[in-house]
């Protein structure tokens, strides 16, 4: 035998080598495979976390966006309140007409289309969170503790008051009797 003949005649040794080589090689691929699914499986969990977050983001700057809107809103119309009631106590002793009348609605009507209406009636029930009494004035046929007089309506925007209703207010009478005063109160709801 010659020295090129040792060399390369295989011997039983390479040949398990060569059986083991591909199972060898499929488990790597097999590790490398895995540590590729978890690679990506982070990855996917960065992205989600990312995500909701940027959702959460949006949201919370929409909301911001939204209070900073409704904060403005507030701030101007409760600058306008008193140019407002001037023009309501001018409208009640008749003394609008003309373009004057017609600027009054406008300026009326534009603060309604924002939200701001006005509250307080005579025989409405008295609620503190909505009228400040400054007095008390007696009211006949009173069943409930009710606004007797208003001196100042009150006004909101949309469900947050902005100024209450300065009002006189007016206790039960109770000079009438308990049966008619509970059948007064279930008509007046």
């Amino acid at each position: 035998m010659s020295t090129d003949d040792v060399t390369t005649t295989p011997t039983p040794q390479p040949a398990a080598d060569e059986v083991l080589a591909p199972e060898a090689q499929l488990e790597a691929l097999r590790d490398q495979v895995a540590q590729l699914e978890s690679r990506l499986a982070e990855r996917t969990e960065d992205l989600q976390r990312l995500q909701a977050e940027y959702i959460n983001y949006k949201r919370r700057v929409d909301r911001d966006r939204d209070l900073a809107r409704r904060a403005g809103k507030e701030q101007i119309l409760t600058d306008l309140l008193p140019a407002l009631d001037a023009i309501q106590l001018a409208d009640q002793h008749g003394e609008l007409d003309g373009p004057f009348k017609m600027l009054a609605d406008q300026i009326s009507a534009a603060a309604a289309r924002h939200g701001l209406s006005s509250y307080g009636q005579v025989g409405d029930q008295f609620d503190p969170t909505l009228h400040e009494a400054l007095m008390q004035l007696p009211m006949s046929g009173a069943t409930k503790t009710c606004v007797s007089q208003v001196m100042q309506p009150g006004h909101r925007i949309h469900d947050k008051v902005l100024r209450p209703a300065r009002v006189a207010v007016s206790e039960p009478d109770t000079q009438q009797p308990a049966t008619e005063s509970s059948t007064h109160g279930d008509e007046e709801r």
